[in-house]
This record gives structure tokens, C-alpha cells and sequence, in this order.
């Protein structure tokens, strides 16, 4: 039982043998289903693709609510939707930056 879930071990050992096929390099987990499987080629990339996505999730909420606003719309809920949308992904976002500035430091102090 792993958090309060039963796994079989079937399920174990189809996780592990997708992991070893990663770590061959037969399977390759850097491809984004929206670019068409297109492979993103660094983790730089993949970061800064994330975050142009996060930023435009944040301007169309502002749109959205900028809208609601001035009377231009009557969709609160979608507006609401969207900004809590652009925050939770913000949020995710920062939390990401955290653990790898101190997966970073954590390295840092490793004795060589």
C-alpha cells in the first residue's frame, strides 16, 4: 500500500521497465503534446515555455476581469475561472522556482 492506495505489482513493474526505457534513451519524455510532439530541446526551453504560457494565462485573466469591469462582459464565473486559473499556475510556478533554488544550494554545499 503506498499512500493509502494498493499497487500491484504488475503496475511497479510496468512503471520500472518505463523508466528503464527512458534512461536507454528509447522513450523520450521531453515532447509537448500541444507543439505536436515536437521535442522540446532543453530544460531552459521547457521553462521558458512554461512561463510565456503562465504569463498569457495571467494577461487573458486580466482581459477577462478587465472586461467583466467595464460592463463590455457579464461572464463573472468565466472570469473568476480564468483568474483562478492564472493564480494556481503562478503559484505552481513559484513553488517549482523554490525547489530548485534549493536543490541548487543543496548541491552548492555538497563536500567535494
Amino acid at each position: 500500500m503506498v499512500n493509502g492506495t494498493s499497487v500491484s505489482p504488475n503496475a511497479l513493474m510496468d512503471t520500472l521497465s518505463i523508466h528503464r526505457e527512458i534512461a536507454k534513451g528509447a522513450i523520450s519524455i521531453a515532447t509537448n503534446p500541444a507543439d505536436n510532439g515536437m521535442a522540446v530541446g532543453s530544460f531552459t526551453e521547457l521553462i521558458k515555455h512554461k512561463i510565456a504560457e503562465i504569463n498569457q494565462d495571467q494577461n487573458h485573466s486580466s482581459m477577462l476581469m478587465r472586461a467583466v469591469d467595464s460592463g463590455k462582459s457579464d461572464d463573472l464565473v468565466g472570469a473568476m475561472v480564468a483568474s483562478q486559473k492564472a493564480s494556481l499556475s503562478f503559484s505552481t510556478m513559484i513553488q517549482i522556482r523554490n525547489r530548485l533554488v534549493q536543490a541548487f544550494d543543496d548541491v552548492m554545499k555538497m563536500p567535494v
